[in-house]
């Protein structure tokens, strides 16, 4: 359905985008993630030729996009702010590409009122935008892309400003109506909840390209280099050596699971792979910050002089600050990154 080839987008001499290749199947959701400046808004604007590029191509469905107008293209957009006309009622603003593309007004009516019952919002077509709710106006615009059926439906921060538990309930509900629709989505967002909720494929961008893609089990569980692995939210990244199965560490010998890439490497200890002991046991720690996560408490120890180590436990069993513990590893939430 799209193809980027050597994509690259440059501002004042900066390579905002850098030889960037991606394909997207048809029925695929994708999330682009990625820090502030790394690129993906871009990436999203250069797809829908809101962005002239400097160099590379733009494929949808086979057909090169150079020179084809944004309104041309056949693709849905719907931004952050979700830039609805206030001046207009729910169902004129759903209506408004139907309106553009000279769709019959008996047909653009049925249309609305399919996509209002779609989204969660049937017979609220006269309702007034100024009166609607955040979680309102989100369904509003994403009704209002979806209406001239586009080939591929592009998302830039969809639910960025909604608080947390109804961006939770939207996300659900989007993957759900995605789902439904067959619909092949390009969406960018810097939440990893998010993207890991939403998406068949996820990919990282990091400075203009793209430091790694894949399904959102494969990115969590074998994050492609200390980058990816942080902007996750894992901290227990360090430097190590891997001989056979163990790596000599900052935080002492750690077993790894066999068949790990040898020498000097990178190692990610996931929190769950920390296991708290008796301070006599292990490698010894004060418990510097405990931070309650609602399912686990996230654990802070510095053992010594080394780097600080989180690990993750239950509430009834987690320390308190300051108390002495010992800490041990488990092998299978290592991991030897490339």
């Amino acid at each position: 359905m799209l193809s980027l080839k050597s994509v690259t987008v440059r501002f004042g001499g900066r390579a905002v985008l850098d030889a960037v290749d991606l394909e997207i199947a048809e029925h695929e959701v994708v999330c682009v993630l990625g820090p502030s400046g790394s690129g993906k808004s871009t990436l999203l604007r250069a797809v829908a030729g809101l962005q002239p590029l400097d160099a590379g191509r733009v494929s949808l469905a086979g057909h090169d996009q150079g020179g084809v107008p944004a309104h041309q293209r056949g693709v849905g957009l719907m931004f952050q702010d979700h830039q609805l006309f206030p001046q207009r009622d729910v169902a004129a603003n759903v209506a408004f590409g139907l309106r553009m593309h000279g769709v019959a007004k008996a047909e653009r009516v049925a249309r609305v009122g399919e996509l209002l019952d779609m989204v969660g919002m049937p017979g609220a077509d006269r309702r007034a935008v100024a009166g609607l709710s955040g979680g309102e106006q989100q369904r509003v615009a994403l009704a209002r892309a979806l209406a001239p059926r586009p080939r591929l439906l592009m998302l830039d921060e969809p639910l960025g400003q909604l608080d947390r538990s109804l961006r939770e309930r939207l996300v659900v509900e989007l993957r759900e109506l995605f789902g439904r629709l067959g619909t092949t989505v390009l969406a960018v967002t810097h939440d990893q909840g998010e993207a890991f909720a939403l998406a068949d494929r996820v990919v990282v961008m990091r400075d203009g390209r793209i430091a790694q893609s894949g399904t959102p089990l494969e990115v969590w569980q074998r994050p492609a280099d200390a980058f990816v692995a942080r902007f996750l939210g894992f901290e227990n990244v360090v430097p190590a050596t891997v001989v056979g199965a163990v790596a000599d560490s900052p935080w002492g010998k750690l077993p790894v699971p066999q068949g790990a890439p040898q020498g000097d490497r990178t190692l990610l200890v996931r929190p769950a792979g920390v296991r708290l002991v008796p301070a006599d046991t292990g490698l010894t720690c004060t418990v510097a910050a405990r931070t309650f996560k609602g399912t686990h408490v996230a654990v802070h120890l510095q053992p010594g002089d080394g780097p600080r180590l989180e690990a993750a436990c239950a509430l009834r069993d987690a320390p308190e600050t300051g108390d002495r513990v010992g800490a041990e590893f488990d092998a299978a939430e290592i991991v030897v990154l490339d």
